[in-house]
């Protein structure tokens, strides 16, 4: 006689609500394709690192830059208090549209805490800064963003600021099925 055992793996989906000042976007992280980079904004946001941050850079058609706590563009840190390496995946995660989330660098392997989100795709910086996420809602507030008005090194005003991240999991958003059969 056969028997049946069914495992049930989750697989962990997870997003975060950024309350900006212009209202929330919900961004989903790649968790399991970039965990480094995921494991460095989840824990970033978690410490409250970003609240009160503003967005320091926008150039509509082109990308909203945030992250740095010194609002200069010129700081910020990991979790582990050091840059860390890149994860590019350019054949699974591209810049293909609007709403990607990536870290900011200033050459290879020198991620922090500062991140960009894509006004439009960006196909040029695919293979160089590590996407870890996309917006999934908020687009009227994305849409806000690129309207803000800038100064003339593209810094918004008035101020688009970070108040808070809430963190969400959604442990049953996938669920795999895997059937065993023995005598």
């Amino acid at each position: 006689s056969f028997f049946r055992l069914a495992f049930v793996t989750l697989l962990l989906i997870m997003s975060v609500t950024m309350h900006t000042t212009l209202g929330d976007l919900k961004i989903e992280l790649f968790c399991d394709l970039v965990p480094k980079s995921a494991e460095n904004f989840l824990a970033l946001c978690a410490s409250g690192y970003y609240n009160g941050v503003k967005f320091h850079r926008s150039v509509p058609n082109f990308i909203i830059q945030g992250g740095d706590p010194t609002g200069t563009g010129r700081g910020g840190t990991s979790i582990w208090n050091r840059k860390f390496a890149d994860e590019l995946l350019p054949t699974q995660l591209t810049h293909n549209g609007r709403g990607v989330v990536s870290y900011a660098n200033s050459g290879p392997d020198t991620n922090g805490s500062q991140f960009f989100i894509t006004y439009a795709k960006q196909p040029h910086l695919n293979g160089l800064n590590t996407i870890f996420g996309k917006v999934i809602s908020g687009w009227e507030t994305l849409d806000a963003m690129e309207r803000t008005p800038v100064d003339p090194n593209d810094c918004p005003y008035p101020d688009i600021v970070i108040k808070s991240v809430t963190i969400h999991a959604n442990p049953i958003a996938d669920l795999h099925t895997t059937t065993l059969e023995g005598p």
